[in-house]
């Protein structure tokens, strides 16, 4: 063997083909299978949680003529109408139970973030003796159900006089637990430096709360507000016990009677739905920038 023999490199192995992958946001490599995978249960998970509500906005707005028992059914209604929205309002007082409704909601939203964001700040950056007892009371108020304590509040709004009022249906989830410990975790992730900078400035602790914790927290309260607007919303169990005068009903009780009168017209039970729903995602659509950042703030320390 010659030496130019011996020098030579030794011939390029041929090149074997490789699966091709892709990265993710994190940069990490990933199979395109892996990739294809996750997309199909992504599909999936849409399909069973925005599919009911498809299906019954195709249904108020389908013709009293066409059939929404077809097999296979039609989501796509052939000649799309308003008229079932009509019909609901002509049917019951639907305009002036949303308006109750949505006082209700209103004034959960308002007492939820003050009342939580105040609670949350004491439990996360004061010191004193029982704050540790005082954070697990708050937990342990999450695992008492509603349906255990609801006769309770029942006798306490009637010893207050504020049964069958919009206040009696406030007042028992002005404040709510979760809501108190999101915020308490969501305090907990800011720097002590930043506060104790504050302090030697001679800020005291409503300056601190007002002008560094709550600004940096904002994320925090929209989940708050979102979590108090759609349990005061959706709520049916209580303002049905607590109100007797159909002038105060709230949304979800006058879309129940609806129901109840108007069993087999399935149109109209669909297009009151969607007047139910319709806030909901139209609060969500305003704050889900502030949600999915609150949703990191409050949940990475505990």
């Amino acid at each position: 063997m010659s030496v130019l023999e011996k020098v030579r490199p030794a011939a390029a192995k041929p090149a074997t083909a490789r699966e091709p992958r892709v990265t993710d946001e994190h940069g990490r490599r990933i199979r395109v299978w892996e990739l294809v995978l996750r997309y199909l249960l992504l599909l999936a998970v849409l399909a069973l949680t925005v599919g009911p509500f498809v299906w019954q906005l195709s249904t108020s707005l389908k013709g009293p003529t066409e059939d929404i028992f077809s097999s296979p059914p039609k989501f796509l209604p052939s000649d799309p109408t308003l008229h079932n929205y009509e019909r609901v309002a002509e049917t019951i007082p639907v305009w002036d139970y949303a308006l109750n409704s949505l006082k209700v909601a209103t004034a959960n939203v308002v007492t939820n973030c003050v009342g939580a964001a105040l609670a949350g700040y004491a439990l996360a950056r004061l010191r004193y003796r029982g704050r540790r007892a005082a954070t697990l009371a708050f937990i342990l108020a999450m695992l008492v159900p509603v349906e255990g304590i609801i006769i309770a509040q029942f006798t306490t709004m009637r010893e207050l006089g504020l049964n069958n009022t919009l206040i009696g249906v406030v007042l028992p989830g002005c404040i709510g637990a979760m809501n108190v410990l999101l915020m308490r975790n969501a305090f907990l992730n800011l720097p002590y430096e930043i506060e104790e900078a504050a302090y030697v400035d001679g800020a005291n602790v409503w300056q601190r709360f007002l002008r560094i914790a709550v600004p940096s927290v904002k994320g925090t309260l929209a989940v708050v507000a979102i979590f108090a607007f759609m349990g005061a919303w959706d709520d049916f169990l209580w303002p049905l016990i607590v109100l007797s005068d159909p002038s105060k009903f709230t949304l979800t009780i006058g879309l129940n009677y609806l129901h109840g009168t108007f069993a087999n017209d399935e149109r109209l039970v669909a297009a009151g739905t969607i007047i139910a729903v319709a806030p909901l995602i139209a609060l969500f659509a305003c704050l889900q920038r502030y949600f999915f950042r609150g949703v990191g703030e409050g949940a990475v320390k505990g």
